[in-house]
């Protein structure tokens, strides 16, 4: 299958040339072009990914997702796996229960909901907002030392509202305005500079790549930008699960077990009104959920378990279907979990008319 990442022949070139100068590089340049593809027009083939969501009209499947899935049981064995769940992705949004960590390990101190705010992609109610302004208030701070993107609340109504008042993109409503917030926090409690807190070797940010790395077992495999401008700090699909399972099977009077308490007991903070995120914490006693841009979900249930997810064409309606599915390997019984609810997460129609003429459905590989 081919995803979108158009690249040069030339460009391709010089990836692999800066390689292919030792018999090791040589390898790795093999390994590379394996990955990259040859194909005319430069596309960037990616193989691994098995189909785990059907987009049914009816009984006729119409369109399928493709994605990887990882579920590891309470002793971190690997349960089920689909796909590639070793390739390093990109987590996004899923990260920042791990930021949030660093940021506790590093000084930081919030009421509950504010660190589960921390740990949010809120959708821009006026809670939320009221939050943001919050933790930036309590360190001497305004909006205006906020760096991330500019943004619209992302919650149907408050996006309405917001409009409706005359309003328009600002950091404050950026969904991942909480987690700045917190940031900018944490670098006003220890004294470092805050016009620099998005640079990738600000001492914040090596704090949040060294405890992703610690939680996931393993190296950081790749450093981008966020969509909001925080550095992004890639893993493998496993190594999310990993790291979610940790964090929800913490002890007591740990830093992570803060955080862990402060997601599954404040769940509208992390997400919001009619939010899937929040509604699995509320379905799931003590489940620890984050979804991530790109079509990325991140699950830990006390007893240790995970589960993590990566659609491949980055599509946000196959997630929860797919969460869904992988969390019921786990045997998830009555008394553990409402199974009503979690079936109503995982109820995305596919509509004709207005009406509903079908669905999103769990590809055979997680049945």
């Amino acid at each position: 299958m081919r995803l979108f990442g158009r690249s040069t022949a030339r460009q391709r070139g010089r990836r692999l040339g800066s390689l292919a100068t030792t018999a090791a590089g040589r390898a790795s340049a093999r390994a590379v072009a394996k990955r990259l593809g040859r194909g005319r027009g430069g596309w960037q083939r990616v193989s691994g990914y098995q189909v785990v969501a059907e987009v049914r009209r009816g009984d006729f499947v119409e369109s399928v997702h493709h994605g990887s899935v990882v579920v590891l049981g309470p002793d971190g064995r690997t349960v089920l796996s689909v796909g590639e769940p070793e390739r390093v992705v990109y987590p996004r949004s899923s990260n920042k229960p791990f930021q949030a960590l660093a940021m506790l390990r590093a000084g930081l101190d919030l009421p509950a909901e504010l660190l589960a705010l921390a740990c949010a992609s809120h959708s821009g109610e006026d809670f939320h907002v009221d939050g943001v302004r919050r933790v930036l208030a309590g360190a001497g701070l305004t909006e205006a030392d906020l760096r991330c993107t500019p943004g619209l609340p992302i919650g149907p109504d408050a996006h309405a509202a917001h409009l409706a008042a005359g309003r328009g993109p600002a950091p404050l409503y950026m969904n991942c305005s909480g987690k700045h917030a917190a940031m900018l926090a944490t670098c006003v409690h220890n004294g470092w500079p805050t016009a620099s807190y998005l640079s990738p070797d600000h001492p914040l940010q090596t704090r949040v790549s060294d405890t992703l790395a610690e939680l996931a077992g393993e190296p950081i495999g790749a450093v981008g930008v966020d969509g909001c401008g925080a550095p992004l700090f890639g893993i493998s699909l496993v190594g999310l699960a990993r790291a979610f399972g940790r964090l929800a099977s913490a002890p007591a009077g740990s830093r992570r077990r803060r955080v862990a308490d402060a997601m599954s007991r404040h769940p509208e903070w992390v997400g919001g009104t009619g939010r899937d995120v929040t509604a699995l914490m509320r379905a799931v006693p003590g489940a620890v959920a984050k979804d991530g841009a790109e079509g990325v979900y991140g699950l830990g249930l006390p007893d240790g378990s995970a589960v993590a997810v990566k659609i491949a064409d980055g599509s946000s309606r196959a997630r929860p279907v797919v969460l869904v599915a992988a969390l019921r390997r786990l045997g998830l019984a009555a008394d553990r979990a409402d199974l009503a609810a979690l079936a109503e997460i995982a109820a995305v129609p596919v509509l004709g008319h207005g009406e509903k003429v079908g669905a999103v459905v769990p590809a055979p590989v997680l049945a």
